[in-house]
């Protein structure tokens, strides 16, 4: 039985609209001129095309997950792999702090200097874990050594002090696995999340707005702010394509699995003989990069106005407040109509579009990253679905983990059922991660 991981969907959509171009509507294939522009983007480190940069890991695309099953705290520190993983951290944090201590107050080797203080500082709460683990291991024996005792009521003390040492060894475990999976970029950033309806016509649509209404509820669960950036209504109440900014503490790492394909099966309402459906709509998750680690060249930039269209009374086709810009290296559009100042539009459209160029970036490194690990991500397609919402058996599946949730009104009002789904798919991520790292994972496979 083989768990599939996380999709990193692509950032366009397939909402159809005529001034999209072919990158936004799901094409898998960038122009030379995109994929060049990716690696420009990277200024951060300044890597050249051929390198990749160490600061970004985005999600990938659907491919059989190296493990099986989630594995006990305790089985992960079983692991040689791990052992000797943390045996050369150690090793490292050494070398690094002797290298510090040499060369302080000198001024030759000060970039050297540097590297190593940046590593001492990364490696020190691991290395203060593993020697509080060994601490607690050694009072573990102690204590083993006194349910030996004659006394019965140093015995009962021992098994006492036992149940102790085991949590807290436990504890600390568990913070050691935290601390070798390394934080990104992307995961401290907020987020553009962007839905479209798919496969079933209105069927599809309705859907595409009770997921957004979903998401919109998860968001004010969790505590962030969910600001609408585009919202086309379909003709009975559905949702053809929607956007919205997503801000709040990890708000992009807790929602980055949801991007992908979501399959409804269920009896429309818009069916008149009672045969059930399957419609299917897409989100994207396109992290949301600060001003510091992110800029766009303005002569880059192509904005046009024009008159908005659809609902909105007096307004519409009254002032050319719609907001359109083209990324001329690039060719990728964004467009805001939501407001009815230009000025906001403008605004709103420059925050979709630095998300799908970022998102760009992320994109090309991860895909450098496994075409030279000879990893195969999958093709990317939009059929590659991740969950399916099945009202007749009132269950929730979602295909990466094979894990099922029932009551599908619940899940759908974004709250605990969500978060649970969403917890599940973090902690299978962070274990593939960890046996990545670790070398576990064969990519000849």
């Amino acid at each position: 039985m083989a768990f599939t991981q996380a999709v990193k969907m692509h950032v366009g959509n397939v909402c159809g609209r005529s001034w999209m171009s072919s990158y936004q509507r799901g094409s898998t294939v960038m122009s030379q001129r995109q994929r060049d522009y990716g690696a420009v983007l990277c200024g951060r480190c300044q890597n050249s095309s051929q390198k990749l940069c160490p600061n970004s890991r985005a999600m990938h695309a659907t491919r059989p997950l190296m493990i099986t099953k989630l594995l006990s705290v305790d089985e992960i520190f079983a692991r040689r792999s791990l052992q000797d993983y943390i045996k050369k951290m150690e090793t490292e944090y050494r070398d690094s702090l002797t290298v510090v201590n040499m060369t302080e107050g000198q001024q030759d080797g000060v970039e050297e200097l540097r590297v190593k203080r940046t590593r001492v500082s990364v490696l020190a709460p691991l290395i203060q874990y593993t020697r509080e683990l060994q601490t607690k291991q050694q009072e573990f024996a102690e204590t083993e050594t006194l349910l030996k005792d004659d006394d019965p009521d140093m015995r009962d003390l021992a098994v006492l002090e036992r149940e102790a040492c085991q949590k807290a060894i436990q504890d600390v475990r568990q913070k050691i696995l935290s601390l070798l999976i390394p934080e990104e970029e992307s995961d401290m950033s907020d987020l553009v999340l962007e839905v479209t309806a798919g496969v079933g016509g209105q069927e599809a649509m309705l859907f595409t707005a009770e997921v957004f209404d979903m998401y919109q509820s998860f968001a004010a669960h969790q505590g962030w702010g969910f600001d609408i950036l585009e919202y086309m209504k379909s003709e009975i109440g559905g949702l053809r394509h929607a956007s919205a900014s997503v801000s709040g503490p990890k708000s992009y790492k807790r929602m980055k699995f949801e991007a992908g394909v979501h399959r409804v099966q269920r009896v429309p309402k818009t069916e008149k003989q009672g045969r059930m459906h399957t419609s299917t709509m897409t989100v994207a998750v396109l992290p949301q990069p600060t001003e510091i680690t992110f800029t766009i060249n303005a002569k880059d930039l192509r904005i046009e106005t024009k008159r908005a269209s659809g609902a909105g009374g007096q307004h519409v086709n009254t002032t050319d407040s719609a907001v359109r810009i083209v990324h001329l290296p690039t060719g990728v559009v964004s467009e805001c109509q939501q407001e009815r100042s230009q000025l906001k539009n403008k605004e709103k459209a420059m925050k979709v579009l630095r998300a799908k160029l970022y998102s760009m970036r992320l994109e090309e490194e991860t895909s450098k990253r496994y075409t030279a690990r000879k990893v195969q991500i999958g093709t990317k397609g939009r059929s590659e679905k991740i969950r399916t919402y099945n009202f007749p058996q009132d269950r929730i599946t979602d295909h990466r983990i094979l894990k099922t949730v029932h009551d599908v009104r619940e899940f759908l009002v974004g709250e605990e059922l969500l978060e649970e789904m969403n917890l599940a798919l973090e902690e299978f991520s962070n274990q593939e991660i960890l046996m990545d790292i670790l070398g576990e994972n064969n990519s000849d496979q």
